[in-house]
């Protein structure tokens, strides 16, 4: 069996992978910003894959504390780089989890590609578009495989309410009103369910891809549906107030992807009535 180390094992994505993919997996159970910690993980343990999981997300959480969120997302990047390095270990290949958030939002209905311009659209972004580079520039420098995964979209049950989807469910549960009111939700995203993700990332790294792959649906979803199907759900109704700012699109061109072997296969709508 493959040896795998991961980081951010404790995240959603992280425990999805563990639970469902057939790898040894090496933990990495530290903080990523010790650089010492991170050292002494890599030296011991032998891989065949590493997946870099590790980061904070949530876009509240990283406006928030923005010098700490670079530190985990930028400087834990670098922190396992330098080691790897450092150390020359011989690993098949190294996974960077990024986002679509190095990306320019559109106005149009147009899907993105990997070689799309970057302009991050969040201080989330940002981080992970310095963490992009780094891993990029020294990892090809030292001749080591590397593959980037911009995830698009996605959400789960057991996402706290600082993600879209449970915040949307939490103030609708929470709501003693019949009808509950919602604003800025007019814009089309593209969702994936965590399970389709995984299955992505395994087939990237045993297809030993290097380089840069979106990782989405290739199809725009509306997030007031997700209001709708909530209200639904819990029987109450939804009322949208418009605004100047409706109609932005954030969606995959997964081509490049799917050429190598992969495809969604889990309803997205059917992963939000999980939620009770």
């Amino acid at each position: 069996m493959l040896n795998c180390g991961i980081t951010g094992s404790t995240g959603i994505l992280g425990g999805n992978i563990i639970k469902n993919l057939k790898f040894n997996f090496i933990i990495f159970k530290g903080d990523i910003t010790k650089k010492k910690v991170v050292e002494n993980w890599i030296k011991s343990n032998e891989f065949d894959f590493i997946l870099h999981l590790a980061a904070i997300v949530p876009i509240k959480n990283v406006e928030n504390n923005y010098k700490y969120a670079k530190k985990v997302n930028y400087s834990g990047t670098k922190n396992l780089v330098d080691s790897i390095v450092k150390y020359k270990k011989k690993i098949r290949s190294i996974f960077l989890a990024s986002t679509t958030h190095v990306y320019q939002i559109k106005k149009k209905h147009i899907k993105i590609s990997e070689n799309q311009k970057i302009k991050p659209y969040s201080k989330y972004g940002k981080t992970k578009l310095l963490a992009e580079n780094y891993f990029r520039e020294h990892l090809k420098k030292n001749k080591i495989k590397y593959c980037i995964g911009r995830i698009f979209s996605y959400t789960d049950p057991k996402q706290n309410k600082s993600y879209l989807a449970p915040g949307l469910f939490y103030k609708i549960k929470k709501s003693n009103k019949q009808v509950v009111s919602f604003k800025g939700l007019n814009h089309y995203r593209d969702f994936l369910s965590i399970k389709d993700i995984s299955n992505a990332i395994k087939v990237l790294c045993l297809k030993n891809k290097t380089g840069i792959y979106n990782i989405g649906s290739g199809k725009r979803f509306n997030l007031e549906t997700i209001a709708k199907i909530f209200c639904k759900k819990l029987n109450k109704k939804a009322f949208f107030i418009k605004s100047s700012n409706d109609f932005t699109h954030l969606i995959s061109n997964n081509q490049k992807l799917c050429k190598i072997g992969w495809k969604p296969k889990i309803n997205f709508i059917k992963e939000l009535n999980k939620f009770k």
